[in-house]
């Protein structure tokens, strides 16, 4: 007997009820585990039901439980199943730990007359016997004759069942006498509350499992050995059946929990449109794309979830590795290639704001399988699909939602909730155009053909990076790290995306996977000064926009939050999405950023350093003083030097977000000295009227960090004040002016931060412990800041080694996640990082002079 046996109904709800985010196993024992025998103390289990149900309570948010009949101790002698399991005996009233009922005197008084009572009614009959039991006393008839098991049963019903305080429960062949309350579903209640299941499925075969069954509701399952009527959702027909749903109940279970063949980070690429961002698979499944903002819940993501969470893929018919994949060079399409096939893939330009295209384009002499499973709110809401002349149209998100694909036959499937598309094609006779318009019901042609919607998409991406002052190491590969960075730009608004994605873990199958897909005034402001510096200045004007944009809501930048949506607003709570398993097993899946609400003084450098650059950028282009440096900009760096002489002496939490108590960052102090430093320099340039007191709080607040910054015992500049833990945002000591590089403690800092922090090809931020279980990636940001480090203290080749081995961590379209394993030498954290890239041009423009 297999999983294969099973009816497919059957087969398709254990599956459903595997993906629920705490699962509890309940079964029978007596006809379920084991097998019905003549002998009771022969009643043992099948071991293909052990191993199952051990599995079972093995796996991450999954609990496991027998309720019996049986006395406890019974139970467990000859289930020898192990402690993870829960055993409960007697219908409920004995548990394993902490629910021992005691039985008071008049209960045992009754429990002995019960005793005797059956006693004699079983020894006038053979075959009849008796069952002694903690707080009940059973009578079997499965050996006697039949009609001395109708007398003795009638015997028993007639007298002593209707003693006062007796507790009766009947099933198959035996009727049980209780002098407290027995109840399997009740039990089966205080199991599923002890575990915080969100669902539930119980396997029985008796009478006595329907009050189990009858407590059963919403997601929860329940399974009957036997015909027969019963509450129960499905009918097996033997235990071997059990041992077989069991088995295949683990599988589904531990695939789910470990998102078994997740995509490796590094080798997943990124679609872009100035609105719009995707991901694609090296075999060019759509593993990620929201709507109708980047911040948006999920259509497809797959990604988190594996295909239950939806995805949109392409391959041949005849299953292969894909042979190449690679973006059009200049552009953010992207090509994926196998012997004699090819899909192309872009986000289309021409729709309007409410809508995410994107179109995909298979070509080739071979036929090719398509399988589209759009899984909206991150799989929560209900799909069905429905197949129209032209394509297909999806039912159940709030959002329109179609598929144009003319002449493809599709072949509609359902898993109980979500309904799927599949279709082969066979591109030989022409290419074979799939468009995928989120936000409309518009099936019909477009206005522009094909080629030329994909030409113009192109061109917007060509024309930008043909402008860009690109360095000369490794051009290739820092030209698409800048066209990486633009598509983080979201162009209607402004804003800068910190990554694409949220929930790709720092830790494979650890909990530090946060939501990314916001607009982080620090990040923002870094991405924009990076364009800059390669001749872009459209995206930092914009960015400076939304800023003002957001400015206007608030009093003074005091009151600026760490991070804000696309669109400037306030961020929702951090939720977790329990119904996504997470990448790899790695949980939870969260939505919104707590870090929202933190106190984090250092944003206002970066900004500042924003406006400073953009307005030099713009003098070297010869733009007048009052038009590199608007009125608007420099009341913003006004604004911003009031908030830090105000602020600067506080303690927050830090450039890392860290979830714990707020210290007095060196980072964030060196970041509050830039801001006046910047904001002076500017004033001097630009002909401004700096503060009265500007110079003397950029001296205190350099004073401060240099005398409780530094520490003698380990020789370098901390993390913090008041500790001995190193940083590697710390090196900004050095980076960002406040002493020269030529000074001894820079030196000895960078050396302590190699030593410290330093692994191989990557570099961690630190080392100590910030309040969460597990670890962390070395960051890619913070091999970058070394390499920098490395050149202001004369160590070229150290920076050019360095440098070498992070150009090597990207993957094979170029792209960097936040962090990497210089152990098991793959990319952690989410998919593309700005700060990885905007680190790498950095590296480049230093080594290129």
């Amino acid at each position: 007997m297999g999983a294969e046996d099973l009816a497919i109904e059957l087969r398709r709800a254990l599956t459903a009820i595997a993906r629920t985010p705490r699962l509890l196993v309940a079964s029978d024992y007596d006809g379920t585990m084991s097998p019905i025998v003549t002998d009771p103390s022969k009643a043992f289990p099948h071991p293909e039901s052990v191993r199952a149900l051990r599995a079972l309570a093995g796996l991450s948010s999954t609990a496991a439980a027998v309720i019996s009949g049986r006395a406890l101790r019974d139970l467990a002698m000859l289930s020898r199943l192990p402690v993870e399991v829960q055993l409960v005996g007697s219908h409920g009233s004995e548990f394993d730990v902490g629910f021992v009922h005691a039985i008071d005197n008049d209960a045992k008084q009754l429990l002995t007359e019960l005793k005797h009572e059956l006693e004699t009614i079983a020894s006038t009959r053979e075959g009849v016997g008796v069952e002694i039991k903690p707080a009940s006393v059973a009578l079997h008839v499965r050996n006697a004759s039949r009609e001395d098991a109708k007398s003795a049963l009638h015997k028993v019903r007639t007298g002593c069942a209707k003693w006062v305080g007796v507790q009766v429960t009947e099933g198959k062949e035996v009727i049980e006498l209780a002098v407290i309350k027995t109840d399997k579903g009740e039990a089966l209640d205080i199991i599923r509350h002890q575990a915080g299941a969100t669902a539930t499925i119980f396997f029985g075969d008796d009478v006595t499992d329907e009050k189990a069954f009858k407590r059963l509701h919403g997601p929860d399952l329940g399974v009957k050995v036997g015909d027969g009527e019963s509450l129960a959702d499905f009918h097996v027909n033997s235990t071997e059946d059990v041992a077989a749903a069991l088995a295949f109940l683990y599988e589904e279970r531990r695939t789910w929990l470990s998102g078994a063949n997740a995509p490796q980070i590094e080798r997943l690429t990124m679609l872009a449109s100035p609105r719009s961002v995707a991901l694609v698979t090296p075999d060019a499944n759509l593993t990620w794309l929201c709507h109708p903002e980047p911040d948006s819940a999920a259509i497809f993501a797959h990604l988190l979830g594996g295909e239950n969470a939806g995805e949109f893929c392409i391959g041949p018919e005849r299953p292969s590795l894909p042979l190449s994949q690679r973006y059009i060079d200049w552009t953010m399409t992207v090509e994926t290639r196998w012997a004699s096939l090819q899909v192309t893939d872009y986000l289309p330009h021409d729709v309007g704001r409410d809508r995410t295209d994107l179109t995909r384009v298979i070509t080739g002499d071979a036929k090719a399988v398509v399988r589209f499973a759009p899984r909206p709110e991150f799989g929560q809401v209900q799909v069905s699909i429905e197949q129209e002349a032209f394509g297909l149209r999806i039912y159940g998100p709030n959002d329109p939602l179609v598929l144009r694909s003319p002449g493809v036959e599709w072949h509609i499937t359902t898993d109980g909730m979500h309904q799927s598309a599949h279709a082969v094609v066979d591109p030989s006779h022409g290419p074979v155009v799939l468009e995928l318009r989120c936000g409309s019901w518009d099936l019909g042609p477009s206005q522009v053909e094909e080629p030329v919607r994909r030409a113009e998409a192109e061109a917007y991406w060509r024309d930008w990076a043909l402008s860009l002052d690109i360095p000369k190491r490794k051009p290739g590969l820092i030209r698409r790290s800048a066209l990486t960075l633009r598509g983080l730009v979201h162009e209607p608004s402004g804003s800068i995306l910190a990554a694409a994605t949220t929930s790709l873990p720092e830790d494979l199958g650890g909990v530090r996977n946060w939501d990314y897909r916001y607009c982080w005034l620090r990040d923002a402001a870094l991405t924009a000064s990076a364009l800059v510096s390669l001749g872009s200045l459209g995206e930092a004007e914009r960015y400076l926009e939304w800023v003002h944009r957001v400015l206007t809501r608030l009093r003074s930048p005091e009151r600026l939050h760490p991070l804000y949506t696309i669109h400037g607003g306030a961020l929702p709570p951090e939720a977790v999405i329990d119904s996504l398993p997470g990448y790899a097993g790695s949980r939870p899946v969260r939505v919104g950023n707590a870090a929202n609400n933190q106190v984090q003084l250092d944003v206002f450098g970066p900004v500042v350093d924003l406006i400073s650059n953009l307005a030099h950028e713009r003098e070297a282009l010869g733009i007048a003083h009052d038009d590199a440096l608007p009125d608007r900009d420099w009341e913003l760096v006004r604004a911003m030097v009031k908030a830090v002489r105000r602020r600067w002496h506080e303690p927050d939490h830090g450039i890392w977000e860290i979830r714990d108590n707020p210290r007095h960052h060196v980072y964030s102090k060196v970041m509050c000295w830039l801001t006046v430093d910047r904001a002076l320099t500017l004033a001097k340039q630009f002909g401004r009227k700096a503060g009265d007191d500007w110079e003397d709080l950029r001296a205190k607040i350099a004073d401060d960090v240099l005398t409780n910054g530094w520490n003698e015992d380990v020789q370098s500049f901390t993390a913090a004040y008041d500790g001995t833990d190193l940083d590697a945002a710390s090196l900004f000591i050095g980076l960002s002016g406040l002493i020269a590089p030529d000074d001894p403690r820079f030196a000895a800092t960078v050396v302590a931060t190699e030593a410290e922090l330093r692994s191989g090809s990557t570099v961690y931020r630190y080392h100590h412990d910030d309040g969460l279980p597990g670890g962390e990636g070395g960051f890619h940001l913070c091999a970058a800041w070394l390499v920098e480090a490395y050149l202001l203290i004369g160590k070229r080749d150290d920076a050019e080694a360095l440098f070498g081995q992070l150009v090597a961590a990207a993957g094979p379209t170029g792209l960097l996640s936040e962090e990497y394993d210089p152990v098991a030498e793959r990319s952690l954290g989410n998919h593309p990082q700005a700060y990885s890239h905007l680190g790498l041009i950095r590296c480049s423009q230093l080594l290129s002079h």
